[in-house]
């Protein structure tokens, strides 16, 4: 006989093992039993205090935490904020107290939201560890007691009835009519049917039907077993652990703002020293003098605003995505989803509408035949109808077998907030649904019929039988099961063949098939039921079910496949039911499918091509799912991962963007995960994916206007300091620019709409720079162009002897009105910018449009801010000069569009 693997005794703790290792639902329970050293009447008090000393108490272990400062600390952590918290530094030597309480203030916002996102990790173990139940009942000492969960310890004998949550992992030494929830672990929506005898050793969890997981919920029967794994050596304790070992990801737009940021300081320090040189061997500058204006210069060329833009700009697509029933836990989820490559989705309520559906019968039709029925509908809802595939009448053939469902049967339907809500067994409540659509009203049928007596569904013969008496006085036995159980039932083998094939036919498409059959007895037979007199039944036919498709995930998968993204179906149900599931949503004729004992066979390295090729994962575990995440990962694919169980918490939080299900979701997932979908639909992902790419495309609309404009600031200032020519602006003005198109333009570009064909793009790389070749072609066409401007306008108003004063007030206003014309280009970086729609623009648009010419004119005709910026009124015809400047940047930049598209130059980035 196969042994446990060491160590055997209960006294030694034993670290957590894999699934593969663990011996005991394929061990007899005797043999758990002697090997666990575990009397029928519970071990004493003093041996459970001696294994609670050894094992530990029954809960899974506190996650180490740094103390809140050195938290709050390492948010500063980072290239971007040390180069923002010099520019600070400079913007307070030179007296810019404005421009350094902005940056401190976006630095100082971003440690805040970042300190509160990191206690996420502990919040998720903290959530698994409440799955752990608090009471159990046991047998110590010869006698039942109710225990403290934390308290038992392998060998205990726990007592199990309908409504427990499981306290350990238990080999079940009895178990009568046994239902337990596993969703949490399995994913399965039907419950796992219990009995006491060994699985097969390679049984995956799903099949381990000798066991009750730990947190696991018991819906119907009862039972004893024996706790043969507690607290992190459980399967939710195994869970537990593999979320502690998973180091946080780092999003792909934090990893391309930490690489601009790099980028960006090493050329401000690089230019800045070598203009500081120039300035003081070149120039003549004294040291000071020509410190003083490069810093002023960095500090006017840092972005500064940008990470605060930014951050608005993830706000708003929190809200917008709100609006789509995708609730958004941490901000840089929202632009992740956007840069998303593969989707790795749950089956069940999410792909699916988690209602099974009665979708055919299988029928009698004399000398060994059968005839198959039709049923339309779905869900829930008694809506629907029963059409006869070929010649006859559905609704008199049907009638005892409906009646049969009916009766034999615990469930109801009810009606609230017009849906249709099961209470009980799913596939119960799909029959229900079945009997009205074939005429019966389910209250006046019931109430017609006297139950007598029942025999509970039980793993151990896979049937429900009913006594009834009906209202003619006749007494007839119901009987509903596994359908080769109910047929070993029934009288002779009369078409058992062709049942067989319907059978079958049923499993290719994917259905779980309910047998059917019934026996009137004579009179005077005894009103009780035996489980071993049940014998020469007439079969009345089969059911077959289905957990439909959302009609909905069918056309976002669609989508997906139009926008380049590709689609995984991990489920924890059979291989053969996911794959039927997998051809009706569009994922294929002939999808691939990989189970779980499949993906354990195979190594991390020949893992990855596997996981690209295989469309459907079924019977898959935690290990499972998170190696297959891991291996997607690998070859720089961008991960979104969606899950409702404890099961799914580890891949949840490995996967680059986690989304939990709102509805049905367990509190560990939506902890681990940064999404939450309040409708458990696919769909919702799909609509959060297009409002991620607006995101980011939003975001790069932000960089292409805010360093161009910046540059050509800066880069005219270093060329009058490079020709020892007159400054174009002075500091002051500078400042002006900085401050007034910061907060009005750059900020009006986070509320810009999703363009056409956002959808129709594959996505991202997953490592590509913010700053990609056509961007940085932008920053330096557009710079030298608003240079050009700067210069020309400057001296063509010195030429005419209009005065410095004069001339720079006409330069601030010619950047001013290009950077407006400019905001318009750049708003379209995938079409052409002068349409009707592009000259109408946003709301936001038009407004940070008034207040910028409504403080431009306050610039240059207030008289205190002509004082202080050292301005003069502008001419009307100098006005129309200026705004014909900004006409021809805006035609030049659409020339330039049209020509890169045409040679294809920056293939991709449109």
């Amino acid at each position: 006989m196969t042994q446990p693997p060491a160590p055997l005794s209960p006294f030694d703790a034993a670290p957590a093992r894999s699934a593969m290792e663990d011996p005991w639902h394929a061990l007899p329970h005797e043999e758990v039993a002697r090997l666990l050293e575990a009397p029928l009447g519970g071990l004493s008090p003093q041996e459970a205090l001696r294994r609670l000393a050894a094992h530990g108490p029954n809960a899974l272990p506190e996650p180490p935490g740094r103390s809140p400062l050195l938290r709050f600390l390492a948010q500063f952590n980072n290239a971007l904020i040390y180069f923002l918290l010099a520019g600070a530094l400079a913007a307070l030597i030179l007296g810019h107290h404005v421009d350094a309480g902005v940056i401190i203030a976006v630095v100082l916002v971003n440690a805040v939201v970042g300190f509160v996102q990191e206690g996420r990790a502990e919040q998720s173990l903290r959530a698994i560890r409440n799955m752990i139940a608090p009471q159990a009942s046991i047998i110590r000492g010869s006698q039942r007691l109710s225990v403290a969960a934390h308290e038992l310890v392998p060998g205990d004998r726990v007592l199990l009835e309908a409504g427990d949550r499981v306290p350990a992992d238990t080999r079940l030494s009895l178990a009568r009519g046994m239902l337990i929830d596993e969703a949490m672990l399995t994913g399965e929506s039907v419950t796992a049917a219990k009995r006491s005898d060994p699985a097969a050793p390679e049984a995956p969890l799903g099949d381990r039907h000798s066991m009750a997981f730990s947190g696991t919920t018991v819906a119907a029967g009862q039972g004893t077993g024996i706790v043969v794994a507690t607290g992190p050596r459980t399967q939710i304790g195994r869970i537990g652990t593999l979320m502690a070992d998973v180091e946080p990801m780092v999003t792909p737009l934090l990893r391309q703002i930490n690489a601009f940021a790099r980028s960006f300081t090493w050329v401000v320090l690089i230019g800045g020293a070598a203009l500081f040189l120039f300035a003081v061997l070149v120039r003549g500058y004294g040291w000071s003098e020509a410190l003083m204006a490069v810093v002023a210069l960095a500090v006017g060329l840092v972005p500064e605003g940008l990470p605060a833009v930014i951050t608005i700009t993830l706000a708003i697509g929190v809200r917008r995505m709100a609006r789509r029933h995708a609730v958004i836990r941490l901000l840089p989820a929202v632009e992740t989803l956007g840069a998303t490559s593969i989707i790795c989705s749950d089956k069940t309520g999410t792909l699916t509408r988690n209602e099974m559906t009665a979708r055919r019968l299988f029928l009698p039709a004399g000398e060994g035949r059968t005839a198959e029925v039709a049923i339309s509908g779905i869900g829930y809802a008694p809506e629907g109808e029963l059409n006869w595939v070929g010649a006859g009448d559905p609704a008199t053939a049907s009638e005892a077998l409906l009646r049969c469902a009916l009766l034999c049967n615990d469930a109801h339907l009810r009606a609230e907030n017009g849906h249709w809500l099961a209470e009980g067994d799913p596939m119960e409540a799909a029959l229900v649904a079945l009997a009205v659509k074939g005429g019966m009203v389910p209250a006046v049928e019931r109430g017609a019929w006297e139950r007598l007596d029942a025999i509970p569904f039980d793993a151990a013969y896979r049937f429900m039988a009913v006594l009834a008496r009906g209202p003619s006085g006749e007494t007839v036995i119901f009987v509903k099961g596994a359908p080769e159980a109910v047929l070993a039932l029934c009288a002779g083998a009369a078409g058992e063949a062709g049942w067989n094939a319907a059978i079958d036919a049923s499993a290719r498409q994917g259905e779980r098939v309910l047998g059917f059959a019934a026996r009137r007895l004579a009179e005077g037979a005894p009103a009780r039921l035996a489980v071993d007199s049940l014998d020469g039944l007439d079969f009345l036919g089969l059911v077959g079910f289905i957990d439909p498709p959302r009609a909905e995930a069918v056309a976002a998968i669609a989508e997906c496949r139009s926008a380049g993204i590709g689609v995984k179906m991990i489920t924890g149900d059979h291989g053969a039911t996911a794959q039927a599931i997998a051809r009706q949503l569009g994922l294929g004729e002939s999808p691939l499918v990989m189970t779980g004992a499949q993906v354990d066979a195979t190594t991390d390295a020949d893992l990855v091509a596997l996981a690209h090729a295989t469309t459907v994962f079924a019977r898959t575990s935690p290990e499972n799912k998170l190696r297959i995440v891991r291996a997607l990962q690998s070859t720089g694919d961008v991960v979104a991962m969606t899950g409702d169980g404890v099961n799914d918490a580890p891949s949840l939080k490995q996967a680059d963007v986690g989304i939990a299900m709102g509805r049905k979701g367990t509190e560990a997932a939506k902890q681990a995960a940064e999404v939450v979908l309040v409708d458990d639909n696919f769909a919702s992902i799909v609509a959060a994916v297009r409002e991620g790419r607006t995101v980011y495309d939003n975001i790069r609309k932000m960089i292409a206007f805010t360093l161009p404009t910046n540059g050509g600031e800066v880069l005219g200032v270093i060329i009058a300091i490079l020709l020892g020519a007159t400054l174009p602006m002075s500091p002051a003005q500078i400042l002006w620019l900085n401050l007034i198109l910061s907060i009005t333009l750059g900020l009006a570009l986070a509320f810009e709409p999703t363009e056409p064909g956002t959808m129709e793009r594959p996505p991202r790389p997953s490592h590509a720079s913010l700053l990609t070749p056509f961007m940085l072609w932008r920053v330096a066409f557009v710079s030298i162009l608003f240079m050009l401007a700067t210069f020309g306008v400057l001296h063509l108003a010195l030429s005419r002897g209009q005065g410095l004063e004069m001339a720079r007030t006409l330069v601030v206003n010619t950047l001013v009105v290009m950077e407006i014309f400019y905001l318009f280009n750049v708003r379209f970086l995938h079409m052409r910018s002068i349409t009707w729609q592009g000259a109408l623009g946003t709301r936001a648009v038009l407004i940070a449009l008034a207040a910028v010419v409504a403080g431009q004119l306050a610039f240059t005709y207030l008289p205190p801010l002509q004082a202080v910026f050292e301005t003069r009124p502008v001419a009307l015809l100098d006005g129309v000069m200026i705004i014909a400047i900004g006409v021809a940047l805006m035609l030049v930049l659409e020339v330039e569009k049209a020509i890169l598209r045409r040679l294809n130059i920056f293939a991709g980035e449109f």
